[in-house]
């Protein structure tokens, strides 16, 4: 099975995105897949705002990527744009270094009025960086995500299937990715 780093944009420790995020990891890793996590908000604000490439940090995160066949960001959505915390991430890692690799982009957000923020915010720059295929994202609405006291995740009926069939996708899409290449007998 494939190697999934699993990369949340979102400032806050208590985020929606984040625990979402986290129960989609769970779902791929019972799929046999083996998760990577890295939220960014851990990540040193100095070595990520001062662009400081060679910080251990920035660089087990480029390490991390480099492991991955496939790659998840997820992000929450200010101002129709994904956050600044991610974007400063995105900038340290290396202009390619989605190449070769199958990326889920997800997002959510106060309204649907941010929905097209995936397509014309986010895709962009993850194809700019080399992503061989980009599956169908998912935005998620942040009333449809509940957070129980124990931290598990609910979602919404409607939304949790189509999260599920994007995550799927995401999934199958690595299975064929990873698979190996039988040569041509003449």
């Amino acid at each position: 099975m494939a190697t999934v780093l699993s990369i949340s944009g979102s400032p806050s420790a208590t985020s929606r995105t984040a625990r979402l995020l986290r129960t989609l990891d769970a779902r791929l890793e019972a799929q046999g897949h083996v998760v990577l996590p890295l939220d960014v908000r851990t990540l040193p604000a100095e070595a990520l705002l001062g662009a400081d490439f060679a910080h251990p940090a920035i660089v087990e995160a480029t390490a991390l990527l480099a492991r991955a066949d496939g790659v998840i960001v997820a992000t929450p959505i200010y101002k129709a744009a994904y956050s600044g915390l991610l974007k400063a991430l995105l900038d340290l890692l290396p202009q390619y270094g989605l190449d070769g690799k199958t990326v889920l982009p997800l997002a959510t957000g106060g309204s649907t009025a941010h929905v097209l923020a995936l397509d014309y915010a986010l895709r962009p720059v993850l194809n700019s960086m080399g992503a061989d295929h980009i599956v169908q994202g998912w935005f998620t609405l942040d009333k449809d995500i509940s957070v129980a006291h124990d931290g598990s995740v609910s979602v919404a009926p409607g939304s949790a299937e189509a999260l599920g069939r994007v995550v799927d996708q995401f999934s199958a899409a690595l299975d064929r990715t990873g698979a190996p290449v039988l040569a041509a007998v003449s």
